[in-house]
């Protein structure tokens, strides 16, 4: 994708008045945050078909409400504005808050098609990244969140953010987009008068003594960390390990399960498990999830005693006694550290042995303690065997992206540039059902997207 940038910024929390600047303060990083400490960055790009998208409008109109409304946003999310630091002397990193904070943005342009661009059609897996502008990293310093506005002229814009997964979770990140957009949206209409206040809804939580989890936690994820960075030189550095780049046979796709579709896959387990429904957690995830992951490992074929394993994140919100539903931060836990063969869900009855599993690995959310789960990423994580078949998901049908509208409707497409097998989100039309994005070879891909097709037909 050909893209020219215009401009890079850097955008200030607004203030009310000179003696309104905030004094540096810092936010230790909890439990949840340190499980995230080493991983990359989660990159996410919105698409909004415009109206008026010709370069006049956007340039005179549309960038400078976002660069508003970004400002004033900031203002009740200043946190994001800050930098998450590691001194050498400190047992771990802090996030570090001051009235000179400020966001990057950057303005660019691309000739590429918005309609193709943010379809869901096979494509290079590579092809989105230019949507999104990196963070900045250094041994001792990280910058959280940055942020790309990217004009298709006479077609659209495309939002990209890319977020720094050691401060804030996929329920954090839409909460701060779609305070913006309601901010963005009261400027559309003119309705912003001094600072707006944000619905109760959207009105974020900094509040780091509501994660009251054992403290023995926070050293066991720090002795994990440790130990997968034994040969990484400084344990210290705060930049994420290097990863493989990404080879150019890994495509993209988009698909869809209907409400309609859900439903018939749910009736399939009532009927095929040798478990009572009322021992099966049948949600639109478990079944998403255990069709995709079905797909997949036929797809991948192969030695059929190869290692696979499930993973997911579940968010705690509301597991843990004390914490709003508007906490900004980390508050979710890698799930699912169990390690199987392949061909426990290569036989004919793959998808009903994928439910069962996934179904009591989410029914145990509620009966287990954070500890018992936390000892079982630990361990898997240290057990890992090299060539393990990875069913990875990311995001989840309750953030609500499709939520985030600027003043021009809802997005035409929302992606997780991910390089996990699958991401997850509500489909745009509100009518229940799963979107999800599917990363694979383009030779698995292709078998993939047969097997996901006629099981659907069966």
């Amino acid at each position: 994708m050909a893209l020219k940038v215009i401009k890079t910024v850097r955008v200030s929390p607004a203030t009310n008045s000179s003696s309104d600047s905030v004094d540096s303060f810092n936010l230790p990083l909890t439990f949840f945050d340190l499980r995230w400490l080493k991983f990359q960055p989660i990159q996410r790009v919105i698409f909004y078909k415009l109206t008026e998208p010709t370069r006049e409008s956007f340039y005179s109109l549309i960038l400078p409400k976002l660069e508003l409304s970004l400002s004033l946003v900031l203002h009740h999310y200043l946190p994001i504005a800050g930098r998450l630091v590691w001194d050498p002397q400190d047992p771990k990193p802090y996030i570090s808050v001051s009235k000179h904070d400020t966001m990057s943005l950057t303005v660019a342009e691309t000739n590429a098609d918005f309609f193709l661009v943010s379809g869901n059609g096979l494509r290079p897996a590579i092809e989105l990244h230019p949507l999104v502008s990196e963070l900045t990293v250094s041994d001792d310093s990280a910058s959280l969140f940055s942020l790309q506005i990217t004009l298709f002229p006479n077609q659209g814009i495309c939002i990209g953010f890319t977020v720094n997964h050691a401060f804030l979770d996929g329920k954090s990140s839409a909460m701060f987009i779609k305070s913006w957009a309601h901010i963005c949206r009261l400027e559309e209409h003119n309705q912003v008068i001094d600072f707006p206040l944000l619905p109760n809804y959207l009105t974020p939580s900094f509040d780091r003594t509501v994660i009251n989890v054992q403290r023995e936690l926070e050293s066991k994820t720090m002795e994990l960390l440790l130990y997968l960075s034994k040969d990484s030189g400084n344990f210290k550095s705060l930049k994420p390990p290097p990863i493989s780049e990404m080879s150019s046979d890994v495509v993209r796709a988009t698909l869809e399960l209907t409400a309609e579709n859900i439903e018939k896959l749910r009736e399939r387990a009532k009927k095929d498990s040798t478990l009572s429904p009322l021992d099966l957690h049948l949600s639109t995830f478990v079944i998403a999830y255990a069709y995709a992951w079905t797909c997949a490992v036929k797809a991948r074929g192969g030695n059929t005693n190869r290692p696979v394993r499930l993973r997911y994140a579940a968010d705690f919100r509301q597991r843990l006694d004390q914490v709003p539903a508007e906490y900004v931060g980390n508050c979710v836990l890698t799930i699912g550290w169990v390690e199987y063969e392949a061909r426990v869900f290569l036989e004919e009855d793959g998808f009903i042995k994928a439910v069962e599993v996934i179904s009591d690995s989410v029914k145990g959310l509620d009966s287990r303690g954070i500890e018992s789960l936390c000892e079982d990423y630990v361990e898997g994580r240290k057990n890992l065997i090299p060539g393990t078949q990875f069913g990875s998901v990311v995001g989840s049908t309750r953030l609500g992206m499709y939520e985030a509208d600027f003043g021009w409707g809802r997005p035409t497409k929302t992606m997780v540039l991910s390089t996990e097998e699958f991401s997850m989100s509500e489909r745009r039309d509100g009518a229940g059902g799963v979107e999800m994005g599917v990363c694979l070879k383009k030779s698995e891909m292709e078998i993939f997207l047969s097997l996901f097709s006629s099981g659907l037909s069966d």
